[in-house]
């Protein structure tokens, strides 16, 4: 940053830190412990819908890295589109392999970055439930900023019109103190999105 941008008040972006996603396994236990929650084994990466050949390819790469994990069945990643025209890489593993479902997210993350999509990279998230009343949570890890923050749709938001989208923002305030010493928390909560039918939620 030069001494113009200084005098200016300008700031130098933060370059994205994928290495934090390596944090959740750590969160994980914190949450089960102290909230109960457990991961559903479900993750995924959410960018602005690409189109073409050189997203083709990317995700025939993404395929073939994560194909070679010998330990999963089916697909490695599915791409699917939400209502909002957002695309969405979705991994699936047992609720007890959370640490290579965060593998599989930096690999998406990683591999997108490195052929020139970094720009269309949103977020990731990983998905978490609480048996004891079925509650759900989300921990969400902002490309662009290196932070996360946690989603928690009450039960039935998820699906139906604008009137049925409410979250949870005491249990998410809750969860923000709760994660301060595993995370590094996005500290402005407008930037707390809402997820409304993100797969992998």
């Amino acid at each position: 940053m030069g001494l113009l941008d200084i005098l200016l008040g300008r700031t130098k972006p933060v370059p994205p830190d994928l290495d934090r996603l390596f944090a959740l396994p750590s969160a994980a236990v914190t949450l089960e412990a102290a909230a109960g929650f457990t991961p559903t084994g479900q993750g995924a990466v959410c960018f602005a819908t690409v189109e073409g050949g050189a997203f083709e390819q990317t995700h025939r790469e993404v395929q073939a890295l994560l194909d070679a994990d010998t330990d999963r069945a089916g697909s490695p990643v599915e791409l699917l589109r939400d209502d909002f025209g957002y695309s969405w890489l979705v991994s699936r593993r047992t609720p007890e392999d959370l640490p290579q479902l965060v593998n599989d997210l930096h690999a998406v993350n990683t591999s997108m970055e490195v052929n020139g999509f970094g720009p269309q990279l949103l977020c990731s998230l990983v998905g978490f439930e609480r048996r004891a009343d079925g509650r759900r949570l989300a921990l969400v890890y902002l490309y662009k900023r290196g932070t996360f923050y946690p989603f928690a749709p009450l039960p039935g938001a998820q699906g139906g019109g604008a009137g049925a989208q409410r979250r949870d923002s005491p249990l998410e305030l809750q969860m923000k103190a709760l994660l301060a010493d595993d995370l590094r928390v996005e500290p402005d909560l407008g930037r707390w999105f809402p997820l409304w039918g993100a797969p992998g939620l």
